[in-house]
C-alpha cells in the first residue's frame, strides 16, 4: 500500500523540512526583491519638489546640528486630527532629497512639515531668541546666538557635491554657484534670476533683519519658511485620511 504524504511526514523529517523551508523562503525573497529591479522608482514624482537651495540646505544642517528633530517631527500622518491641525498629510516625494529624512519619532513641539509661511520672519526671530515671548507655554530653549553667528558656508560646494553622489540632482552649475546663490538669497535687492531658475519658489530676502551679515539665523529661517510650500496640495484630495 502506498504511503500517504502528509504534513506529519514533513515534520518528522528534519532534512525534508529544511529543504522545503529554504524553497519557500527563496520564492518569497524573489517575490519581494525582483520587482525593485524592474521599476525605475518606488517614489511617485510630485510636481514642485526640488532640491534645497544652498541657503536652505545650510539652515537644515543647523536644524540637525541643534537637535531640533528630537522635539519636532516633519511628517503629517493621514489621520483626521493631524490633517485638520497641520494640513495635508505628507507625501513620500517631499522627503526624496532628504539625507537623512526628518520624519521624527516624537513631538514635544508641533510638527513642522507645513510650517512654511505659517508665521512671519519676525515671529521666527522672536521665537528663536526667546520662545516664551510668542508661545508662553513653550519649554524650548532659546537660540539667540544664531542671529549673532555668521554663517560659515565655505564648504557648501562640498555639501552639494556629496549629496549629488547620493542621488540629489545638483549639477555642476548648481555646485559652482552655491556660494553666489547663498548671497543672492539672503541679500536684500540682489539679482535672484539665476537662483530662481535653479530653485523655483525660493524665498529671497533678509530673514534675520540684519543686512550687515548673513547669519545662521538667516539660513535656519529660510529653511523653515520653505517647508511644505513647494507642492500645490489643491491637486490632491484632502479627505483621503484614516479616522
Amino acid at each position: 500500500m502506498k504511503k500517504k504524504f502528509t504534513h506529519a511526514t514533513i515534520e518528522k523529517s528534519p532534512m525534508l523540512l529544511l529543504v522545503l523551508t529554504l524553497i519557500v523562503v527563496a520564492i518569497g525573497g524573489l517575490v519581494e526583491i525582483v520587482p525593485t529591479f524592474l521599476i525605475k522608482s518606488t517614489i511617485e514624482d510630485v510636481k514642485g519638489v526640488r532640491p534645497y537651495s544652498p541657503l536652505e540646505l545650510a539652515g537644515r544642517n543647523i536644524y540637525i546640528r541643534e537637535g531640533c528633530y528630537n522635539c519636532h517631527s516633519q511628517m503629517v500622518r493621514s489621520l483626521r486630527a493631524e490633517v485638520e491641525r497641520y494640513g495635508h498629510y505628507s507625501l513620500a516625494a517631499e522627503s526624496k532629497y532628504d539625507h537623512p529624512f526628518q520624519w521624527g519619532s516624537k513631538r514635544t513641539g508641533p510638527d513642522l512639515a507645513r510650517v512654511g509661511g505659517k508665521y512671519s520672519d519676525e515671529w521666527h526671530r522672536l521665537h528663536m531668541a526667546d520662545p516664551r515671548s510668542v508661545v508662553p507655554e513653550s519649554i524650548m530653549p532659546g537660540y539667540s546666538f544664531l542671529a549673532e553667528t555668521p554663517l560659515d558656508y565655505r564648504n557648501i560646494e562640498g555639501a552639494l557635491r556629496a549629496l549629488s553622489m547620493a542621488g540629489v540632482p545638483y549639477d555642476d552649475e548648481a555646485i559652482v554657484n552655491a556660494k553666489a546663490d547663498i548671497k543672492a538669497q539672503a541679500t536684500p535687492f540682489a539679482d535672484t534670476d539665476e537662483l530662481m531658475q535653479r530653485y523655483p519658489k525660493a524665498l529671497a530676502r533678509d530673514f534675520d533683519a540684519n543686512p550687515a551679515m548673513i547669519s545662521e539665523l538667516d539660513a535656519l529661517v529660510a529653511y523653515l519658511q520653505m517647508l511644505g510650500t513647494l507642492v500645490d496640495f489643491n491637486a490632491y484630495e484632502t479627505t483621503d485620511f484614516k479616522q
